[in-house]
């Protein structure tokens, strides 16, 4: 049988067990929200209706399409999902973004993989918490090799967005949509940029072996970083070379872009196709700043998961994306699309005039 999405089917190689990761994910993932039967039947299907919906107001929004002349409502799979099958699917796109550590920690051991996956569930249990949907451009289709294209995952967790409309009290259908068109515009943007999946799966890839490569037990390491940031004494930054920075902060200042890009796109379409937009958005904001500024155990949990730097990333990003179109208009920054050189650098994301001087000349 073909693996499915949450399936891990890793070799016996590595300095994580993904096997054991899977199952600590979905294990100790916690439930969530409930409702009764008919409810929940209702939320998934709804999930389901709008993010097909949401695909054709991104296009519309973005004067983007698919590369390969694809319909927009088909550049991904949507998958409704618990908590604990979103941390699952995650560790199989971690063992698939991992699979360059294979080669460069060849003497791990048994006992050292394991405890690699206990680290690496829990923390994806944790994380399954916060997140509200996520694309998933780099795991293939079942039976499809890493390489061959196609389109990604969109995963949309259903517990988590059934919590946070409630806890703001906006309407279910505007929010759904709302969710959905974030998603939605992640998957247009690896559409309309066929390069962009193996261009971040290289450079990240370059950077989990370097990394691995200067450290003798580099999950080890990493959780040390991940003590550091629990302590309050320093960060996960802290355990990486210049070097490892340098890329570090080139993939980051790609997330920044993507996810900004995402954020300024869901709130465009408008109260014509989200009636509440604005609301969902005042609200959603003010739930964010309230998480930034939590204390106690909530304030370490955000610290360990890095929550504040992609909240950083997210306003950056998009405050990026409004300064180019300002400048250049929608068109002059789909240029941003077109290939890796028009990537904003790190530095670019904070000056984006730098990069329309750069790129628009």
């Amino acid at each position: 049988m073909a693996p499915g999405y949450g399936d891990v089917v890793s070799a016996p190689r590595g300095p994580v067990d993904w096997a054991t990761a899977a199952r600590v994910a979905g294990r100790i993932a916690p439930p969530g929200s409930t409702a009764p039967r008919p409810v929940l039947e209702d939320l998934v299907e709804g999930l389901r209706e709008v993010a097909g919906v949401a695909a054709e107001h991104v296009v519309r929004a973005t004067r983007m399409s698919p590369a390969d002349g694809r319909d927009p409502a088909a550049v991904s799979r949507v998958i409704v999902v618990d908590r604990a099958g979103w941390a699952r699917a995650n560790t199989r796109m971690f063992e698939v973004m991992a699979a360059p550590l294979a080669d460069a920690t060849p003497r791990a051991t048994l006992a050292g993989r394991r405890a690699g996956g206990l680290q690496v569930g829990g923390v994806l249990a944790l994380l399954s918490s916060k997140v509200l949907g996520q694309f998933d451009p780099f795991t293939p289709a079942p039976g499809r090799p890493l390489e061959a294209p196609g389109e990604g995952r969109l995963l949309l967790v259903a517990p988590n967005v059934l919590h946070v409309e409630r806890e703001l009290k906006v309407p279910e259908d505007d929010f759904r949509l709302w969710v959905a068109l974030h998603e939605q515009t992640h998957a247009l943007q690896f559409a309309a940029a066929p390069w962009l999946a193996a261009h971040l799966r290289e450079r990240s890839g370059q950077l989990l072996t370097d990394f691995a490569r200067t450290s003798d037990e580099p999950v080890g390491t990493l959780m040390t970083g991940l003590s550091r940031v629990v302590s309050g004494t320093g960060s996960v930054l802290d355990v990486l070379t210049p070097e490892q920075r340098d890329l570090f902060d080139e993939v980051g200042a790609v997330m920044a872009l993507l996810e900004g890009h995402a954020d300024v796109t869901m709130d465009a379409v408008g109260r014509g196709v989200v009636p509440s937009v604005r609301e969902i958005r005042r609200k959603f904001e003010a739930r964010r700043d309230s998480g930034a500024n939590a204390r106690g155990t909530g304030r370490l949990v955000r610290r360990l998961l890095g929550m504040d730097e992609k909240l950083a990333q997210y306003r950056e990003g998009a405050a990026f994306v409004r300064a180019v179109r300002r400048r250049v208009g929608v068109s002059g920054f789909n240029e941003v699309w077109t290939a890796a050189a028009h990537l904003p650098t790190s530095a670019e994301i904070a000056e984006p005039d730098a990069w329309v001087r750069r790129v628009h000349g």
